[in-house]
């Protein structure tokens, strides 16, 4: 991945530029713009994708949204409810307080089982008061807590997907990439040693060649092109004398007729333990 597109890497004034246009502040410097950032993941779905860039935002989408809102319109209702009686005694005591009682009655304060002495009276104020903060702010901050605690959850979402999908990160993915092809080689190898060491009858590199791959196919049921040239030119590279003083002999040898010959598999194991000993000699 790249701080820029996918065509092109882009500098500071670019995504300053992409900032204004969108409205929003500049992202803070989580990355230098024209700089390759190189990481290596496995199994990322999708949908994340757009979460590995360096320069991504994330916002609630209108599901989100919803399943707050709805769940919290629900919850307020009964809140209001209750607390209706304080919000009017509140509301009477201010009319009061600006000498505008003309805009309630008496009626209306008893039907919600609030009377004009109350309104009159600072002590029933001031706890119609506090008791409206308490039960909005409880309600305001359980709102609060659920929306910090679904940002939470989305937010641990994208570390496990940022680390422990995380294989490697810049030069070490090179690495990693080589080990990989490395690791496949040995693969090829050993399939075509395999079938070769197994096989009742001689075969040429175009027979081992579909063999392999009708056992893929069998095995696996994954249908393969097996390029079988690379596996035996390393098998026949593999080579090493038996005893001091003899001729290097190889892992895999040709007939007169074309037919691939392996050696047997003790036999092998010494060719391929003498190589290892004199990996390192200089």
């Amino acid at each position: 991945r790249s701080a820029g597109d996918a065509d092109s890497l882009h500098g500071a004034g670019y995504f300053e530029k992409k900032a204004h246009q969108s409205k929003r502040k500049p992202i803070d410097n989580r990355f230098t713009p024209g700089k390759i950032y190189v990481y290596f993941y496995k199994n990322i779905p999708t949908l994340d994708l757009d979460l590995l860039f360096p320069n991504i935002r994330t916002s609630m989408t209108q599901r989100d949204r919803l399943m707050l809102a709805v769940p919290g319109i629900g919850a307020a209702i009964p809140v209001l409810i209750k607390v209706l009686p304080n919000l009017v005694l509140l509301l009477a005591a201010l009319l009061l307080a600006f000498n505008a009682s003309s805009v309630i009655d008496t009626e209306t304060l008893a039907s919600v089982d609030v009377a004009e002495s109350e309104a009159r009276n600072i002590m029933p104020v001031l706890v119609a008061s506090l008791t409206l903060v308490i039960a909005l702010g409880g309600f305001m901050f359980k709102q609060y807590t659920q929306y910090k605690n679904k940002k939470i959850r989305f937010q641990k979402e994208v570390t496990d997907t940022l680390f422990f999908k995380n294989l490697a990160n810049h030069a070490s993915v090179f690495q990693m990439l080589g080990d990989i092809a490395e690791e496949e080689e040995c693969k090829e190898m050993f399939l075509a040693y395999y079938h070769l060491l197994t096989s009742p009858i001689p075969l040429t590199a175009d027979a081992l060649d579909a063999k392999i791959e009708a056992w893929m196919q069998d095995k696996t049921g994954t249908a393969i092109n097996f390029d079988i040239h690379g596996p035996l030119k390393n098998l026949a590279a593999i080579q090493a004398p038996l005893q001091p003083a003899h001729a290097p002999t190889s892992l895999l040898s040709l007939d007169s007729q074309g037919h691939c010959q392996v050696l047997p598999l003790h036999t092998a194991r010494v060719v391929l333990d003498t190589v290892w000993d004199n990996a390192f000699s200089v």
